[in-house]
C-alpha cells in the first residue's frame, strides 16, 4: 500500500520493504543487470506493495534514456492528417512504441524555419531516438540527427545530399519500382498503348522509384514530356495532374497514378470530361489504402503494408537504442563491463562507439528493409 501519510512512495522505501540497499532497488527498476532473480522479485513486489513510480527524471540520469521517442514527418500538419497513409504508418509506429513502454512525440514541418525548432530539440536531449519519413532531396533534417549523434531510422530510400556515403542509414521502405513495373505490365496486358503517369513530388525516393519503374515496363530511359505530371501526392494534385494530360495527350488510354489519392483525383477528372473508366481510360493507383476501396469504381492499385513498414521502423530504431544502452551508453550506477554482445557476434562497446550511431547499426547486425509490393487487380482497369 502507498504510505499512510499520502506521500509518494521513494526509493528508500522500496529498499527497506524488500531488505535491500537503494543502489539495488535503482538498479532493478531501471533494468541493470547483476542482480539475483531472487532478489529482484522482491524488489518488485516491494515496488507493487508501495505503488512506487520511477522519478522520470531521476532515472533519465540513470539510465540516459528518456523513454520518448520523435516521429518527425517533413510536411505540413495539413496534409498528414488527410492523407490515410500517415495514419496507417502512424499506428504501426504507435503500437510497437507502446508495446516497449515507449511514448511518441509528432513533429511536422510546416514552414522552413521549423527546422531550427526541431533541429535544437533532437539535440537536447529530450529523446532517445527519431523516425523520419517524407523526406525531400534538400532536408537538412538528417543532417541534423547525425549532428547530434541521434540515432535514427528512415521511411524511404535515403535521397538526400550525403546519403550514398557508406555506412548507408537505416531505412525501411517497399520496392516502389517493382510495384511500378508491376502496375506498369498490367495495363500493357490490358492492351493498353498510350499510358501516362501522374508522379508525386520528384525531390522524394517514393516518386522516383515509381516513375522509374514505369519507365522500365515501357522499355524506355526517358517519359514522354506529354504523357507526364506531376500530382504532388495529393488528390488535389491528382485532378490537377489529370487535366493537364487529357489537355497534352487527348488519346490517353491508361493512367499510373503514383497514389491512391492522386488516382482519386484523376478518376474525378475523368468523370467531368466525360470519360468512361476503364473502358475509355483505365486507372492504376498505388498504396492500396482506404481510397482505393472507396473510389468509384474500386481502384486496380499497388499493395504496400504501410502500417507493418510503421512497426518495422519501430522495431529497428529500439534495436539500435538497446545496441547503444548495452554497448556502451550506460549511465552512472548501472552495472556492466565495457562492452556488450550483439547480434552478429559483434562487439561494441568503448571507443568503439566513436563510430557513431550508424557504425552500431552496422555492428549490431541491423540492415536497412525493403518490403514487397503487389498488384491488387480491381475494377478500374
Amino acid at each position: 500500500m502507498p504510505e499512510p501519510n499520502g506521500g509518494r512512495p521513494t526509493l528508500e522505501a522500496v529498499a527497506a520493504r524488500a531488505g535491500v540497499s537503494r543502489a539495488t532497488v535503482s538498479r532493478v527498476v531501471n533494468g541493470g543487470a547483476g542482480v539475483r532473480e531472487a532478489v529482484q522479485e522482491r524488489v518488485r513486489r516491494a515496488v507493487q506493495e508501495l505503488g512506487y513510480v520511477p522519478n522520470s527524471a531521476a532515472r533519465t540520469l540513470v539510465t540516459r534514456r528518456t523513454g520518448a521517442v520523435a516521429v518527425v514527418i517533413a510536411e505540413p500538419e495539413a496534409r498528414v492528417f488527410t492523407d490515410p497513409f500517415f495514419g496507417r504508418q502512424l499506428r504501426g509506429i504507435s503500437r510497437e512504441l507502446a508495446a516497449a513502454d515507449t511514448q511518441l512525440l509528432l513533429m511536422f514541418v510546416e514552414h522552413r524555419a521549423d527546422y531550427d525548432r526541431i533541429g535544437r530539440y533532437l539535440a537536447g536531449g529530450h529523446v532517445d531516438g527519431a523516425l523520419m519519413f517524407s523526406l525531400h532531396r534538400d532536408d537538412p533534417l538528417p543532417a541534423m540527427a547525425e549532428r547530434a549523434g541521434l540515432p535514427t531510422v528512415y521511411g524511404g530510400r535515403p535521397g538526400w545530399v550525403g546519403a550514398d556515403r557508406a555506412p548507408r542509414p537505416l531505412y525501411v521502405d517497399t520496392d516502389n519500382r517493382d510495384g511500378a513495373r508491376q502496375a506498369v505490365r498490367h495495363l500493357l496486358e490490358r492492351g493498353r498503348r498510350r499510358i501516362a503517369v501522374i508522379t508525386g513530388p520528384l525531390d522524394q525516393t517514393s516518386a522516383l522509384d515509381r516513375l522509374d519503374g514505369y519507365l522500365d515496363a515501357l522499355g524506355t530511359s526517358a517519359p514522354d514530356p506529354r504523357l507526364i505530371a506531376d500530382g504532388g501526392f495529393t488528390a488535389e494534385g491528382g485532378e490537377r495532374a489529370m487535366a493537364t494530360l487529357l489537355g497534352t495527350a487527348p488519346d490517353l488510354d491508361a493512367v499510373f497514378a503514383c497514389s491512391d489519392l492522386m488516382a482519386n483525383g484523376a478518376l474525378r477528372t475523368l468523370r467531368a470530361h466525360g470519360r468512361r473508366v476503364p473502358d475509355d481510360v483505365a486507372v492504376v493507383g498505388y498504396d492500396d489504402l482506404e481510397p482505393a476501396a472507396w473510389a468509384d469504381p474500386p481502384l486496380t492499385t499497388v499493395r504496400q503494408d504501410v502500417e507493418e513498414m510503421g512497426r518495422l521502423m519501430a522495431r529497428l530504431l529500439l534495436r539500435l537504442l538497446d545496441t547503444r544502452r548495452t554497448g556502451g551508453g550506460q549511465g552512472p550506477g548501472s552495472a556492466g563491463d565495457d562492452g556488450a554482445e550483439v547480434a552478429g557476434g559483434a562487439r561494441v562497446g568503448g571507443t568503439d562507439l566513436e563510430a557513431g550511431v550508424e557504425g552500431l547499426a552496422a555492428a549490431a547486425g541491423l540492415t536497412p528493409v525493403i518490403t514487397e509490393a503487389r498488384l491488387v487487380v480491381r475494377e478500374s482497369t
